[in-house]
């Protein structure tokens, strides 16, 4: 069973009854006209657009001949799938891959990132967010900014709890180099990270490559990338990759492998724990100077 994220519960939903039905051998028009929807609505359901209804679902279940356990298990998804998303209220400001993916990375029980150039997400100080909104949001309201920053606050809460995030993060020294804002938001950002490795020493893994391995990470050529794994066996690794002008879910399987090599080899170019956390101190006390 998956976690409270109704978007996590809505996909495996679906996938369970796509790999059913591809099992069973039942064709997409057969499903649409059993359940009385046009193949456009079914296909939309299939890509998480909507939630089938309980009275559909019990079609479906019978349709593709699912046992009572199983059935049980697929109302007690759909019953967390037609919850309220987390962050249903900033759904006006991001477009609906964002929305999907802080959906995804809610109900995710690991995580695996790579930023060469910035503090992660999930790590920022809410001043060190402050300043990239106001850089990034185009309309210069200042209500949108305290929107962006408030969904990315809420999208930290998963470091902590009964349940946290494991998070395991590759970052670019020049990330700590950066003066974002002013430098006491730059000394109070590497504070931030100095505390958060100290305090989640089971859960954070923070790790840095040094200046020294430009060459080797240069070579790779990477973006800014994520992997999201699940504590359902039944949900595979999927991929956010972003830059600048945009972001996608990858979901394919060759590209989610083609992306794990890229993390492991990423990896082993950076410092371990212990060496990282180093850096982090040593570019944090050069700050306070």
């Amino acid at each position: 069973m998956t976690g409270t994220s109704p978007t996590v519960a809505n996909w495996e939903l679906m996938l369970r009854i796509r790999n059913r039905a591809d099992e069973r051998g039942v064709k997409t028009g057969v499903i649409a006209k059993a359940l009385d929807v046009s193949q456009q609505y079914w296909s939309a359901l299939t890509r998480g657009r909507g939630t089938l209804s309980e009275d559909k679902l019990k079609i479906l279940m019978n349709l593709l001949e699912f046992d009572a356990d199983e059935q049980t298990e697929l109302l007690a998804l759909r019953d967390i799938a037609k919850g309220r998303s987390p962050f249903a209220e900033y759904s006006a400001l991001f477009n609906e891959h964002l929305m999907r993916f802080y959906g995804l990375e809610a109900g995710a029980q690991s995580i695996r990132s790579f930023e060469n150039g910035v503090i992660p997400g999930l790590l920022q100080t809410e001043d060190y967010i402050r300043v990239l909104m106001k850089a990034s949001v185009t309309t210069g309201r200042p209500t949108e900014v305290e929107q962006r920053v408030s969904a990315r606050r809420r999208r930290q809460q998963r470091l902590d709890g009964p349940d946290p995030l494991e998070l395991s993060v590759v970052m670019g020294e020049a990330a700590l180099m950066y003066q974002v804002g002013s430098e006491e938001v730059q000394r109070q950002q590497l504070q931030h990270l100095i505390a958060l490795a100290e305090e989640h020493t089971d859960t954070l893994d923070i790790r840095v490559i040094p200046y020294s391995a430009g060459g080797a990470i240069a070579s790779l050529n990477s973006a800014t990338f994520h992997l999201l794994d699940f504590q359902s066996a039944r949900l595979p690794t999927v991929g956010w990759v972003e830059s600048a002008a945009y972001g996608e879910i990858a979901d394919d399987p060759k590209r989610v492998t083609a992306l794990d090599y890229l993390y492991n080899q990423i990896q082993t170019i950076a410092l371990n724990r212990k060496q990282s956390l180093d850096v982090i101190h040593r570019v944090a006390s050069q700050q306070i100077r």
